[in-house]
C-alpha cells in the first residue's frame, strides 16, 4: 500500500498497527484480498463520534460511513443486520430495513449485545469482521465514496477504505434507499 489519506488523516497499513484493531477485524482483514488498500489512523477516543471527528479535521459528513446493528423477529427467528450508511443520512430502520429483514418490527440491537456479539467497541463497530450470520446491508450511496472513514472496531482509531471495496465484503448487499 502506498498510503491512503483523507484530508489531514493519513492511514498506516493495517499490518503496521495491529494494536489499533480488535481481533475480529484483524482476522477478517488477514484474508481479505483488498487489505493493502485499507489504512488505519489513530485518533483521540473523544473524537470517535463521526460529527466530532469531522469537525476536528474539517471533513464533510459525506466522506464518513456509519454502521448500525438492527434486529427483529419473524416466527420466533431472530434476524440481524449491520447497516452501513453515509454519515449525512440515517438508516431507514422502520421501513426499508424492516422490509429487508422481513420482520414485524425492527429496532437497534442493544449496545451490550452489539458489542458482545461483534467483538468490537460501541462507537467503533464497522462492517469488517462482523459475525457471519449477520446480514450486511450497504446503502447505495456508500460504494461511491472515494475514501470512506469508518470505525475500526475500537474507539481510538478509524479505518480509511475506498467505499467501492465495502461492497466486496463477504455477504455485502448494496441497497438503494437503505437510508434517508
Amino acid at each position: 500500500m502506498t498510503g491512503i489519506s483523507l484530508g489531514a488523516l493519513h492511514g498506516q497499513h493495517v499490518d503496521d498497527r495491529p494494536d489499533l484493531l480488535p481481533e475480529p477485524v484483524r482476522a477478517a482483514l488477514a484474508d481479505w484480498p483488498h487489505r493493502d488498500e485499507v489504512g488505519v489512523v489513530e485518533i483521540d477516543p473523544d473524537l470517535a463520534d463521526t460529527a466530532a471527528l469531522n469537525e476536528a479535521f474539517g471533513l464533510p459528513p459525506t466522506a464518513s460511513a456509519n454502521c448500525v446493528v438492527v434486529g427483529g423477529k419473524r416466527n420466533g427467528e431472530e434476524r440481524i443486520a449491520a447497516c452501513v450508511v453515509r454519515a449525512d443520512t440515517r438508516a431507514d430502520v422502520n421501513d426499508r430495513v424492516k422490509r429487508l429483514l422481513d420482520v414485524r418490527k425492527a429496532s437497534f440491537l442493544s449496545q451490550e449485545r452489539a458489542v458482545e456479539e461483534s467483538g468490537m467497541e460501541y462507537g467503533g463497530i464497522n462492517p469488517i469482521g462482523l459475525p457471519g450470520d449477520w446480514r450486511l446491508l450497504l446503502d447505495a450511496r456508500v460504494p461511491p465514496i472515494e475514501v470512506a472513514l469508518i470505525g475500526s472496531g475500537v474507539r481510538r482509531s478509524k479505518l480509511l477504505v475506498p467505499g467501492r471495496l465495502l461492497a466486496d465484503l463477504p455477504g455485502a448487499e448494496v441497497v438503494v434507499d437503505l437510508a434517508r
